[in-house]
């Protein structure tokens, strides 16, 4: 199976088809790996392309498992944030020897996007932030509740993990507003083009997919992109913006 050795543990992915690269983040929050993105085994279908299969007529889609979820397993210590998750990013598109690619995530992904972004400007070619996170104007505890119970799940697993670590982790992660990983001024002056498929719930507010809208600089919005009667508009419009914003 495919892995990429992190100074740390390692890192699971998978690649399909082949073009122009696109490095994806899947829903899941912490639990993102690749496997969100296929419909599961008698399960209802999702309400999102699987752009694992989609996408892969035209271009080299690489997909994971991050750091400590499916798959991939490191360690976790009390100074990550979502720089080591950028570090993993760059230091997976280096191994495969992309230099340029696009990004599109899910959820926690579209965090991981900007992150990227800010990380490395002139190796991010265009972003598709689907369903993103931020911190719900009202439910403002959901993703330190939501840590704490990770915390025991990953500890049920892996006992030998420090606590303290993986607290202050979560301090790291989530003590910030708006998307977490990146401020306002850098989304304002975000340097590559953008399409948003906006969220609607806590998790994923509809109040911070309105200010990415206000904010990021030419931002497409896709409004109506959710669910299977929605699907077909999904994939082209996400399609359509990939197709334009590819180096030729």
């Amino acid at each position: 199976m495919p892995f990429l050795s992190r100074p740390d543990g390692e890192i699971y992915y998978e690649e399909f088809g082949q073009g122009f690269p696109i490095l994806l983040y899947a829903p899941g929050g912490l639990r993102s790996n690749l496997n969100m993105w296929h419909t599961p085994a008698g399960g209802p279908p999702r309400s999102w392309c699987d752009y694992t299969q989609v996408l892969a007529d035209g271009y080299r889609v690489v997909a994971m498992d991050q750091r400590n979820a499916g798959r991939s397993k490191t360690a976790i210590e009390a100074d990550h944030g979502w720089h080591t998750y950028a570090a993993d990013h760059l230091a997976l598109m280096d191994h495969l020897g992309h230099q340029r690619f696009h990004v599109l995530g899910g959820c926690i992904g579209g965090s991981f996007c900007l992150k990227a972004i800010e990380a490395a400007p002139t190796r991010v070619v265009s972003a598709v932030l689907q369903n993103p996170i931020g911190l719900h104007p009202v439910e403002t505890t959901y993703f330190p509740d939501s840590h704490a119970a990770w915390i025991k799940e990953k500890r049920a697993e892996r006992p030998e993990l420090d606590e303290a670590k993986m607290q202050a982790f979560g301090h790291n992660m989530w003590d910030a507003d708006f998307v977490f990983c990146v401020d306002r001024d850098f989304v304002r002056n975000c340097p590559v083009p953008t399409i948003l498929l906006p969220g609607t719930d806590v998790p994923h507010p509809a109040a911070t997919s309105a200010e990415l809208a206000e904010l990021l600089p030419g931002v497409e919005v896709v409004t109506n992109w959710r669910g299977p009667d929605h699907l077909d508009e999904q994939y082209r419009r996400v399609r359509s913006f990939l197709d334009r914003h590819t180096p030729r």
